[in-house]
């Protein structure tokens, strides 16, 4: 399918159903789709992200992934009030790229449209760049903080996983190009490279801790979150945020997705997904498996972050602080590119 074509059903989905929400303030684009022109294939295994704006201060988390008619939609919900004025978005680096081009779907005050024209506008000013990279400076703060010995250890793991994984997105930012989630090291490797700093790339690879590992070592750990993925997808009961990744309909984006990165030669940049994914899966197997199962994954999750040179909390807390040490080399790389840029203007 088309980006085009998926887009037209998101549409209408929000026609259909997202505009008789109650309290419906609009609809945009949001996510990786929003970077894709329209005439280009949807990678497989991907979804369309909509972002639905509420007049609630406090919306529900909204439905997440789901299939509608030949697509997969990826539905959140958002206050309205956050973006009711252009700063409002321009400073946020996980919103501002998504209203950097025309992506409104439902706009019922002309509110919406507006913001999106200014914040196209203004995108590539050096002072709003600047303010996202803050933005995701302060998020690899945030989560380097919330490692805590007292959360469950896969919690833990999660808080030092999006720590080190956030730094890709402080340069992206610099670069005005796509945060992207699961596939964040390809981008910023290619970023890098552009910029002929390849080799600060291996570095990233080491805060993350598989700058060494092989192939054929991803593979087995893959091999290994599969069926961790196929039990959890059987006993998830809890509604988690992330329920509907953990599914059936999840499972071609989590698995395939990592499948395809390795591949294509990206077996070192599967495996942020991978931790990540087999994180939510030992959440979902501490709350709803059965003891014998949990025991079963648990020995290869330890296997895989072993591998990470993770064994206990101790070793996770050191982690996190080697984040917010490496964050000065970070900021200064993304200075760097910010000032080579020649779409930045002042």
């Amino acid at each position: 399918m088309i980006v085009g074509d998926a887009k037209d059903l998101a549409r209408r989905w929000v026609l259909e159903e997202g505009s008789a929400l109650p309290g419906f303030r609009g609809a945009f684009f949001h996510g990786s789709t929003t970077w894709l022109a329209d005439g280009e294939v949807l990678p497989a295994g991907s979804d369309v992200d909509v972002m639905v704006a509420l007049a609630e201060p406090l919306p529900p988390r909204g439905p997440g992934k789901f299939r509608y008619r030949e697509v997969v939609l990826e539905v959140s919900y958002l206050p309205g009030e956050q973006i009711r004025f252009p700063d409002q978005v321009l400073g946020r680096y996980d919103l501002a790229g998504s209203l950097r081009t025309p992506s409104v779907i439902a706009d019922p005050t002309g509110q919406l449209g507006a913001v999106q024209a200014a914040v196209a506008r203004d995108f590539a000013r050096r002072r709003w760049v600047w303010r996202r990279c803050e933005d995701a400076r302060d998020r690899v703060l945030r989560n380097a903080r919330t490692v805590g010995p007292t959360a469950p250890f896969h919690d833990q793991v999660t808080a030092w996983l999006f720590a080190s994984g956030v730094l890709t997105h402080v340069l992206l930012v610099a670069g005005l190009r796509n945060p992207t989630v699961r596939r964040r090291y390809v981008a910023v490797r290619e970023l890098l490279a552009g910029y002929g700093r390849s080799d600060f790339y291996e570095l990233l690879l080491g805060s993350l801790g598989c700058a060494e590992m092989g192939r054929s070592r991803v593979e087995h750990h893959l091999a290994a979150l599969a069926d961790a993925f196929d039990a959890a997808t059987s006993a998830i009961r809890t509604p988690f945020p992330f329920a509907p990744d953990i599914s059936d309909l999840g499972r071609p984006i989590a698995i395939g997705g990592s499948r395809d990165l390795i591949a294509a030669g990206s077996h070192r940049e599967a495996v942020f997904w991978i931790v990540a994914t087999y994180s939510r899966c030992q959440k979902v197997l501490h709350h709803d498996g059965p003891p014998a199962t949990r025991a079963r994954f648990d020995a290869g999750y330890r296997d895989l972050l072993g591998d990470l040179g993770i064994a206990s909390p101790a070793d996770l807390r050191r982690r996190a602080e080697q984040v917010e040490g490496f964050l000065p080399q970070v900021w200064a790389v993304a200075e760097a590119i910010m000032a080579a840029n020649p779409a930045i203007r002042d």
